[in-house]
């Protein structure tokens, strides 16, 4: 029989793991909260035209990387590789066009075929802001203040660095993808097969080529700004004016692009030297035309998403998780009391433990293992009493407590 492992590009999240994810993605929610976003949820999985129609049938993640089946209802679905797709869905289907503006922050879990490495798994997991129904720059000020702010609040943000850049608007981009088709023409035998097909389709996804070879040919290419007319100008220099205005630095990359039609203006992308070639950890832009696109009313948007297992990885040793009171209760007389002196603790906001059997010595020992701050000894002598033996683990020093007055007694340790 072969031994059971997690699926390839999968693992489990023990607790340590899980206490590092929970404190990206909780700290990311009280930071977008403050920015007026609220929470919400899409499905992990929708209908596969959903992600078909906006990412475009030649992107790897269509070709290449979804997770689809037919269900027993004879639907084709996908599980969501992002989740834009999805809050752009819902804003259609649950008719949000009279709600505008609609800000919304999310986090979950996204699936992806890919090679699993460092930073990148098959099931991995985001967090993310869409801010959907403002068309001024304000909004992408907005929303990337948000993210310096999840990376500030973090301790992580002097570990990255805002990379900008403009797509323009679907004039001036219409304009530079001439430009790039006549320049990359002329290179046509030497790119690589995956750009030789997106040269007719998609050449923008060239200038985002991995291969070595066509990276060369990129250096030389055509920049987007020199094809900006004066509105996508104009609107690129609000942005940069309102990130200096804000005092958040940024280096222009004139090589970061969105490969799809409905992005248009800012891109941008929060990168770090510190994780190898996993380097963005937060990355988004405008989407102008996505909701158009998927049939609901033309509706502006703008959003980011991050990776919780690379800002986890970033961020290094997850919070410490909260100390217990451990009670041991010796003898049967002090099994009851034991069970309900911890449940009166739990309910009196302390986390809890409780020995279950085993002698003195290996309760003690277990209550070390769990780094338990205090012990509470219920032994015949204290019960009679009305009292118990507490134990503070740092010292090793015990003292014997009231049970009338011990929830006061171990206040510290709440």
């Amino acid at each position: 029989m072969a031994t059971l492992q997690p699926v390839r590009g999968t693992h489990d999240l023990l607790p340590d793991e899980m206490r590092a994810h929970r404190h990206v993605s909780d700290t990311a929610r009280d930071a977008a909260a403050r920015y007026g976003f609220d929470e919400m949820a899409t499905p992990m999985f929708e209908f596969s035209h959903v992600f078909k129609r906006t990412l475009g049938d030649t992107s790897d993640v269509v070709t290449k990387e979804m997770y689809t089946f037919v269900d027993k209802g004879g639907e084709e679905i996908t599980l969501r590789p992002e989740n834009t797709a999805g809050v752009a869905r819902s804003f259609i289907s649950e008719g949000l066009a009279q709600s505008v503006p609609v800000r919304f922050f999310y986090s979950g879990p996204m699936f992806r075929y890919e090679r699993p490495q460092k930073g990148r798994l098959r099931q991995f997991h985001q967090i993310g802001v869409e801010l959907i129904g403002v068309e001024q720059a304000q909004a992408d000020l907005e929303v990337i203040a948000c993210g310096a702010r999840v990376l500030d609040d973090l301790g992580v943000l002097g570990e990255t660095a805002l990379e900008l850049n403009t797509l323009g608007d679907a004039e001036s981009r219409g304009r530079y993808r001439e430009a790039l088709v006549t320049y990359f023409s002329s290179y046509v035998d030497d790119l690589s097969s995956d750009s030789r097909e997106r040269l007719e389709r998609n050449p923008l996804r060239i200038l985002d080529s991995k291969n070595e070879r066509d990276r060369k040919i990129v250096s030389d290419a055509p920049i987007f700004e020199d094809y900006l007319n004066e509105d996508s100008q104009q609107f690129f220099s609000a942005v940069r004016d309102g990130l200096d205005a804000l005092e958040i630095a940024y280096t222009l990359n004139p090589r970061l692009v969105r490969g799809l039609d409905y992005y248009c203006h800012t891109a941008f992308e929060f990168t770090t030297q510190a994780l190898g070639a996993q380097g963005a950890v937060i990355a988004g832009g405008r989407y102008d035309g996505l909701i158009g696109m998927m049939g609901g009313r033309e509706t502006p948007g703008v959003g980011w998403a991050g990776g919780i297992e690379r800002l986890a990885m970033l961020c290094g040793d997850p919070p410490s998780a909260a100390r217990p009171i451990v009670v041991i209760p010796v003898g049967e007389p002090g099994r009851e009391a034991g069970f309900n002196l911890t449940e009166q603790l739990r309910r009196g906001g302390y986390r809890a433990d409780i020995g279950y059997s085993g002698n003195l010595s290996r309760r003690m020992k277990r209550a070390n293992r769990l780094n338990a701050a205090a012990t509470v000894i219920l032994g015949d002598d204290e019960l009679a009493r009305g009292a118990a033996t507490v134990r503070h683990m740092d010292t090793g020093e015990q003292e014997e407590v009231s049970l009338a007055s011990l929830q006061e007694f171990l206040a510290p340790y709440r």
